[in-house]
């Protein structure tokens, strides 16, 4: 591996790209099942008691990390663009992936 993919500011860099693939890929299925109320109360509660597999569960914590993972990196990137560089910018992708977990840890204990 080289040393620039052995950067933090590379993982934060390809868990932000993740995070938004995730994103994308999910936003469509949410749609499609807040659609299915239009198809009355019935077809909404099925999809709805789906929803409280395991698995899917699972998946709806990992969404929940990805849009904090996202949310960070993407605060990361504009403090970049906009902020004068200073050495303490590196620490940022530690407190970007310490964001997401924290969100995903305090989702996955509510639920």
């Amino acid at each position: 591996m080289s040393a620039g993919r052995n950067h933090p500011a590379y993982w934060a860099f390809l868990v932000h790209r993740l995070s938004g693939i995730a994103l994308a890929v999910f936003l469509p299925m949410h749609f499609w099942l807040l659609a299915s109320a239009l198809e009355g109360e019935g077809a909404l509660q099925a999809k709805l008691r789906w929803t409280e597999q395991p698995l899917v569960l699972a998946g709806e914590w990992l969404v929940v990390v990805a849009l904090a993972a996202h949310l960070a990196g993407g605060l990361r990137v504009l403090a970049l663009e906009f902020l004068p560089w200073r050495e303490w910018q590196k620490a940022l992708a530690a407190v970007a992936a310490g964001f997401a977990l924290a969100a995903g840890l305090a989702f996955a204990l509510v639920r």
